[in-house]
Parts: structure tokens; C-alpha cells; sequence
């Protein structure tokens, strides 16, 4: 229903996210019975039923942030757990794909991670999923960007890997047409966390394909990251209750300040087209990818970028918000 935090004046059906979710599971299901991906399969068809059960729940009757987050947890445990217990590096080099026969199983020594890395790895993809629910506020908008998204991952990677990044991609654009450019039907909170685990599984799956930079998934997913991250750390800084719903994501404001949905998807993609792809293309472009350092260095001025392109159009929303109160007085 509208209301005062949203984006939308007519009352428009939920959960259509649900049809995403399913044909996402079917495919990983596919693979994991066929043989191809069984490990990376199965623990994502756990860890994404659990987000989308929840979500379809809150959709429907409510749940609490903190049950809510639970899940969340729950979930991203389950898949990194079981992804990384049973990780093979296998002697093509792509260790999501090809022959078990050509494995080597992870012994304790491969675990040796510190524990502060473990829970910042944890609350980051906890994040990631949040985020990718809070930016689903307008039309076509968190659709959009989840294909870009796994269409630029697929294009990095090899194999088994690109083929789930393609199915992911198809999933959404079979939904895109019942959301853009009008809504007969939302994403819900079933689709959007949903697909909030699944990108941050596609980014970590890039980062450990061997193809491209590690850090290619973060440059890819740097427009919704950026916004959310921005967002929430100026809340933070106003004392406001920054856990609490509202609508002061960039996104947002565009929309307040006269933008249609259609145009604020335009603007995001534009910065997609404008800064990501140039940035993707030149950390990998060559026969090798840059060096780790490189490649930070790149993805550090990505975010510097935006956070500036955030602060602009923050302030010009404001100023076009001030001159319309001017007019009406």
C-alpha cells in the first residue's frame, strides 16, 4: 500500500519476487542433480529458500527487523559455511566446475582465517542483502541492476560459473516487464533479499574464480552500494534512528524531486555504462588482470566518485525541494 516512506501512490500487489526465486532454485537444483555445481548448489538453494521464506512472510504479515536480520545471518552462514567446508581447487583452475575427480578437498590449515576477517566477511553479505531490500523502492529499479550485475560478472568468468550467472540474469529479465516501466506487481521483500544473496554470492564466486580482479564484483555492485552505504553512514552521522525505515536514498529524492521511475533507473545505468564498464574493462583488460593493489586503488576511486555524486545530488535535490516551497509561499 502507498504511504509516507514510499515511493508509489497506488496500491500494487507484493511478492512477485517469488517467481525469481523459483526459477533461480529449479536451475541451482538442475545443476546440483546433474552433478555440475552440486556443492555450490545446494548451499544456495538453502541459504536462498531461507531469505525468500522470510521475505515472503514480512511481505505478507510483518515480521521484526531482528528476526528478520536473524535469517539474514542464518543464511549467509549456511551458504559460506558449506561453500568453503567443501571448496576444490581443481586442476583446471576453475574451482566451481569441471571433473571432482581432479580435486583437492580443503584441509584445516586452508581455514586459517582470522576471526575479525570472518565476522567483517559475515556482516558484509548480511549488508549486501539489506541494502539490495532497501534500494527495491521504485520501478524496474533493483531489477535492472541485478541483470547488469550478473551480465557483467558472467563476462569475467568461466564455465559453470558464467552459466548460473546467466540463469540468475534471466530469471530477473523474465520479471522486468511485469515491473518496468509500470508496476503491476513488486519485487517484494522475497525477491529483494533474494537477490541481495545471490549478488553477494556472485561476487565472492568472481573473487574466488581466478577470472579478473577480485575486487570486479565491488566496482560492478558500486552504484547500490554507494547509495546505501552513503545513506546510511549520513543518518548515522544526523543521529538519526538509522535502523528505522525512510526515504533518503538518493534514489528517492530523485523521485521527490520530480524525476520519473523511468529516469532515475536511466541515471543509475548511466553510471553503469559511464564509470563502471570503462573501470571493469581496464583492471581486466589483458591477458592477466591488474595487481590486487591496482585494482584496490581502482575500486577505492570508484567510491570516491560516487560518494561525490551522491553529495551532488543530495544537495541538488535539496535545492529543488527548497525552491518548490519558495514557489508555493
Amino acid at each position: 500500500m502507498p504511504g509516507q516512506r514510499r515511493s508509489h501512490s497506488v496500491p500494487t500487489p507484493r511478492g512477485g519476487g517469488i517467481g525469481i526465486v523459483a526459477a533461480v532454485l529449479a536451475a541451482l537444483a538442475i545443476l546440483a542433480a546433474n552433478g555440475q555445481m552440486r556443492i555450490l548448489g545446494e548451499s544456495a538453494i538453502a541459504a536462498v529458500a531461507i531469505v525468500a521464506a522470510v521475505g515472503w512472510i514480512d511481505d505478507h504479515r510483518g515480521l521484526s527487523a531482528r528476526v528478520r536480520l536473524a535469517a539474514h545471518l542464518v543464511a549467509v552462514v549456511v551458504l559460506y559455511f558449506y561453500l568453503f567446508r567443501f571448496l576444490v581447487f581443481l586442476s583446471t583452475a576453475q574451482p566451481f566446475g569441471g571433473s571432482v575427480h581432479a580435486a583437492r578437498t580443503l584441509t584445516a590449515a586452508d581455514y586459517a582465517i582470522p576471526s575479525v576477517l570472518v565476522i567483517v566477511f559475515v556482516l558484509a553479505n548480511v549488508w549486501f542483502v539489506n541494502l539490495h531490500n532497501f534500494m527495491d523502492g521504485i520501478n524496474g529499479l533493483l531489477a535492472s541492476q541485478a541483470i547488469f550485475i550478473f551480465l557483467a560478472l558472467a563476462w569475467l568468468v568461466q564455465g559453470d560459473n558464467r552459466l548460473v550467472l546467466l540463469l540468475g540474469a534471466a530469471a530477473v529479465v523474465g520479471f522486468l516487464p511485469f515491473n518496468f516501466p509500470r508496476a503491476r506487481v513488486f519485487m517484494g521483500d522475497v525477491g529483494s533479499g533474494a537477490l541481495g544473496l545471490l549478488i553477494a554470492g556472485a561476487v565472492v564466486l568472481q573473487a574466488l574464480s581466478f577470472h579478473g580482479s577480485p575486487f570486479s564484483g565491488l566496482i560492478v555492485c558500486s552504484a547500490f552500494v554507494a547509495d546505501a552505504t552513503c545513506t546510511l553512514l549520513s543518518r548515522m552521522l544526523r543521529g538519526r534512528r538509522w535502523y528505522s525505515a525512510h526515504r533518503e536514498h538518493l534514489y528517492q529524492w530523485l523521485v521527490r524531486s520530480g524525476f520519473s521511475h523511468a529516469r532515475v533507473v536511466a541515471f543509475y545505468m548511466g553510471w553503469n555504462l559511464c564509470v563502471v564498464v570503462p573501470v571493469l574493462y581496464a583492471v581486466n583488460r589483458g591477458a592477466a588482470p591488474t595487481s590486487p593493489s591496482t585494482g584496490f586503488a581502482w575500486t577505492l576511486a570508484v567510491y570516491l566518485l560516487a560518494a561525490i555524486v551522491w553529495i551532488a545530488g543530495k544537495r541538488w535535490c535539496l535545492k529543488q525541494a527548497s525552491h518548490a516551497k519558495k514557489q508555493e509561499i
